[in-house]
């Protein structure tokens, strides 16, 4: 039958910048938890497959396009659904409203991923899956790898810390986001414009220890960035799109 869900939050001081708007890691938060929320009260939640399988949802891919920003003390329901699937490959769907005005959408890719090998397992070999997708709700949108610009200079560098990590123990999906917006100093960004799209690729996990070497490039209103290892192998991908702010 078909499934969704949805999650209301309230935007909190420790989500918004200095502009009043929601940071794009604190949005990839609430995302993601309405994802988690999701797929537990689906069956298929991350307690339920590691004690069947030994495996959890690993993110490949995320992208997130808003009509205007989220800010302070606005109350957001976050309306998500997945698309089902036999393959290895899932895309979950989101719609993003305040009250009963819709302002953004994000689509997200995950793979199903074994603690112990990290062998890949395919959607078709979890029952709980089965006829729980989102039906006439699911959107068309799939979510290509990033065309990087063939320029690209280093912008930044940035140790990986304990304060980086969640409950894998990796660096957690969402501080991409805040790699990239630090690497790109949206600090100075002015006040009419604002982050309209991101989409991240997460290409390796990284870990406390480690350092990551930032590249950028690209338009000024549609920058791409990379998160190398000190080896030079790719971590992350990033572009970003910036649009302005309407009266």
């Amino acid at each position: 039958m078909p499934l969704s869900y949805r999650h209301t939050i309230l935007i909190d001081s420790r989500d918004v910048d200095g502009h009043n708007h929601c940071k794009a890691s604190a949005l990839l938060g609430h995302l993601q938890e309405a994802a988690t929320q999701a797929a537990e009260s689906g069956g298929f939640g991350r307690t339920a497959l590691m004690e069947q399988y030994g495996a959890f949802w690993m993110l490949t891919r995320m992208w997130f396009h808003l009509d205007r920003p989220l800010t302070w003390e606005e109350e957001i329901t976050i309306h998500t659904w997945h698309r089902g699937g036999k393959s290895a490959l899932m895309y979950r769907d989101y719609d993003i409203y305040v009250g009963n005005r819709h302002v953004g959408e994000a689509v997200s890719a995950w793979v199903l991923t074994q603690v112990e090998n990290r062998r890949i397992l395919r959607l078709g070999s979890i029952p709980s899956l089965a006829d729980t997708w989102g039906g006439d709700l699911c959107k068309k949108r799939t979510l290509q790898k990033i065309r990087l610009p063939e320029q690209m200079e280093e912008v930044d560098r940035r140790p990986m810390r304990y304060s980086d990590t969640d409950l894998n123990g990796h660096v957690n999906n969402t501080r991409y986001a805040d790699f990239a917006c630090d690497a790109l100093r949206m600090d100075l960004l002015p006040p009419d414009r604002f982050l309209q799209e991101m989409q991240i690729g997460y290409l390796a996990e990284c870990r406390p220890g480690e350092l990551l070497i930032l590249e950028a490039g690209g338009e000024e209103n549609s920058p791409c960035l990379r998160g190398l290892d000190e080896s030079g192998k790719p971590r992350f991908e990033a572009s970003l799109s910036f649009g302005q702010i309407l009266p």
